[in-house]
């Protein structure tokens, strides 16, 4: 029987995880392991400074008090004996995109970004909606595409971020990642003892004019595909950048400009 770990960076709670694993149970067996609260913006953090706790729901539901990373980690190396590992691991629904450069802070690309690394197939999905999520359609396609890839599979390392446009899906656009134009807007407040503190924010203006981006794809109403992998490398200035190998700093660089070694 196909095994599937499912999680996700909303909670153990989110209707997003709930319709999405009831969707899944028509293609294997499910085994949830979820963040105890909402992990959003947890990106591909792992938690190292305080020990993490492990709550057993049923046998196939557990929940962690840390990041999507840590519950991948501990499904794989803790929780689900080896001969069990599942086939493949799906993070989301989650409530709201994971468009252009949000990939980089989503717990939900994360989770499933950790599963690729640790070899198993990692697919993430996300709704690009602000309010009344209805995740009936998302989660049926979400389910649709888990079978496609389990039977096609995909290349070594590569996982997918996969974005839904709310309502009756219209077709599917693979996409590149597109760019996001933002500004952060810090808010300053007073607490009760006279201390400040502060909230981040973000004026964004999505780029969805530039066609083969996953902005574009959602903008007019398509599933957005990216496939991703965990190598960050920039291939392409690895040419432009040669003249920099050197064994010799002072090759380099002019020695008046070496500051290495220097207090």
């Amino acid at each position: 029987m196909t095994r599937i770990l499912l999680t996700n960076d909303d909670g153990i709670h989110s209707d997003g995880l709930i319709q999405l694993e009831a969707a899944l149970r028509t293609v294997g067996d499910v085994y949830t392991v979820a963040p105890a609260s909402e992990m959003s913006g947890a990106s591909h953090s792992l938690t190292l400074s305080r020990p993490l706790r492990i709550r057993r729901i049923d046998e196939r539901h557990w929940t962690v008090d840390g990041t999507p990373t840590d519950c991948v980690t501990l499904a794989l190396h803790k929780i689900l004996p080896r001969e069990e590992w599942p086939h493949i691991c799906v993070s989301g629904i989650n409530h709201g995109g994971n468009l252009g450069d949000d990939a980089s802070y989503s717990g939900t690309v994360a989770g499933a970004l950790e599963a690729t690394i640790l070899g198993v197939t990692g697919l993430a999905f996300s709704l690009v909606a602000r309010e009344n999520y209805d995740f009936t359609h998302a989660a049926g396609f979400a389910a649709r595409i888990v079978r496609k890839v389990l039977a096609e599979g995909l290349p070594e390392g590569i996982l997918l971020n996969i974005n839904m446009p709310p309502g009756e899906l219209g077709g599917i656009s693979v996409t590149r990642q597109g760019m996001k134009n933002a500004r952060p807007i810090i808010t300053e407040k007073i607490d009760p003892r006279g201390k400040a503190y502060y909230w981040i924010g973000e004026e964004v203006f999505p780029e969805d004019t530039v066609e083969g981006t996953d902005y574009y794809a959602v903008k007019h109403g398509l599933v957005s595909v990216t496939p991703m992998r965990s190598d960050m490398t920039d291939h392409r200035s690895l040419a432009a950048l040669q003249d920099w190998n050197s064994p010799r700093l002072d090759e380099l660089v002019p020695a008046e400009d070496q500051t290495v070694g220097h207090v």
